[in-house]
């Protein structure tokens, strides 16, 4: 009975030891890369449809996709700007914050309205 006993606290104390361990930290933190990364790389930029007739764009460096920006910044829903004029307007205001080192490089609703984009 006392080895009975005995093994089965063992056996208790070894489960909460497995499986009570502390959460782990969140470790797959988002980190942008460096700014400098992108100072003698050849951007551009495509655009992309978006839902319901409007338009996106993506951003490469060195031809390789390095942001996917598939609805307008900053705004509720999937939908996209209006014309591509006024998506390559965005897509080239993001190249210029990125070639300024500006990481993110994101983009306002008051830049978007100021461009004549909103």
């Amino acid at each position: 009975m006392k080895k009975q006993l005995i093994f089965t606290a063992l056996l208790f104390f070894t489960f909460f030891n497995v499986y009570a361990q502390p959460a782990e930290k969140d470790s797959k933190k988002v980190e942008f890369p460096a700014a400098s990364q992108f100072s003698n790389s050849k951007l551009t930029y495509k655009i992309i449809p978006a839902a319901n007739k409007t338009y996106c764009y993506d951003i490469f460096s060195d031809g390789r996709m390095m942001i996917h920006q598939p609805s307008a910044p900053g705004l509720p829903g999937n939908e996209g700007f209006k014309t591509k004029m006024d998506a390559e307007k965005v897509a080239k205001s993001v190249i210029e914050k990125i070639q300024k080192g500006e990481m993110p490089p994101s983009v306002s609703v008051e830049e978007m309205k100021k461009m004549g984009v909103l």
